[in-house]
C-alpha cells in the first residue's frame, strides 16, 4: 500500500511539473541599459607668438560656435596647449575667458604633439538614450524559476539617464589632475569659526537668512543671523 502511495505522489509530482515549467525567460529579452552615442569635434586656436594672446579671429570663431550650440556647457571640452606649463596655463585660461560667458568650464589635459602657438579643443558630446521602460514583456504568473519582472530596474536606470548633468560622465571619468584645496580649506576654516556664509534670501527655501528676523521651518532655535 504504501509503495502505491508513493508511486502516485510521484506521478502527480512529475504531471505537475509538465503542466508548469520552470521559465526559460532572461534578462537578456529586455535588456534595460542607457545607449551612449558620442561624437568628438577638434579644434584648432592660434595664440601671438610667445604670448597668450588668442587671435581675434580664433577667439571670435570660438564664441560663434558656442553661441550657435557647437560647444555646450553638457559637452566635456578639453584643452591641451602648447609652451612651457606657465604659458600653457596662461593660454588655457585665454580659452577659458572665452568660453565662461556660454557656461563652458574646460579642462586641461596633455598631447604630444600640439603645433607651437597652437592650442587643440576637442569638444566630446554624448546622447543618452533612455530604455525603452515600462518593460512588461514578460509573462505575469508565478514564476518557478524565482527570476524578477521585466520592469525591475526600469525606474534606476531611466532616473540615472534624466538626471545626469554631463552625459560624458557615463561613457569616461574625467581625467585626473590636481585640485584646488582653498575653497575647501576656506569653508572649513569659516564652519570652525562660525563664519558660514548663508545663501541670499529666496522665498522658495526654508532657511533663516542674515536678513530675515523669521526662522527657518524645522529649525526653532534659529536665530536672526542665521549663524549655527
Amino acid at each position: 500500500m504504501n509503495a502505491n502511495r508513493s508511486l502516485l505522489a510521484l506521478t502527480l509530482t512529475l504531471l505537475v511539473g509538465a503542466c508548469a515549467p520552470v521559465t526559460t525567460y532572461t534578462d537578456a529579452e529586455a535588456p534595460k541599459r542607457l545607449r551612449l552615442d558620442s561624437a568628438t569635434t577638434q579644434l584648432d586656436v592660434r595664440f601671438a607668438p610667445g604670448t597668450a594672446q588668442l587671435s581675434p579671429a580664433d577667439a571670435a570663431r570660438l564664441r560663434q560656435i558656442a553661441a550657435t550650440g557647437g560647444v555646450d556647457p553638457a559637452d566635456r571640452v578639453t584643452v591641451a596647449a602648447a609652451g612651457a606649463p606657465s604659458l600653457a596655463e596662461q593660454r588655457l585660461g585665454s580659452v577659458s575667458s572665452v568660453l565662461l560667458h556660454y557656461g563652458v568650464v574646460p579642462i586641461a589635459v596633455q598631447l604630444a604633439e600640439v603645433p607651437p602657438n597652437h592650442a587643440i579643443i576637442m569638444v566630446d558630446r554624448t546622447l543618452v538614450t533612455l530604455p525603452p521602460c515600462p518593460n512588461w514583456s514578460k509573462r505575469p504568473g508565478t514564476d518557478f524559476g524565482n527570476q524578477p519582472s521585466s520592469n525591475f530596474g526600469c525606474a534606476t536606470e531611466t532616473n540615472l539617464g534624466m538626471m545626469i548633468a554631463n552625459p560624458s560622465d557615463l561613457a569616461s571619468g574625467l581625467p585626473v589632475g590636481t585640485s584646488s584645496g582653498r575653497p575647501a580649506s576656506s569653508a572649513v576654516y569659516r564652519y570652525l569659526t562660525d563664519k558660514v556664509e548663508l545663501p541670499t534670501a529666496n522665498s522658495s527655501l526654508p532657511i533663516a537668512t542674515q536678513t530675515s528676523t523669521q526662522q527657518g521651518a524645522g529649525t526653532p532655535n534659529a536665530s536672526p543671523s542665521g549663524s549655527q
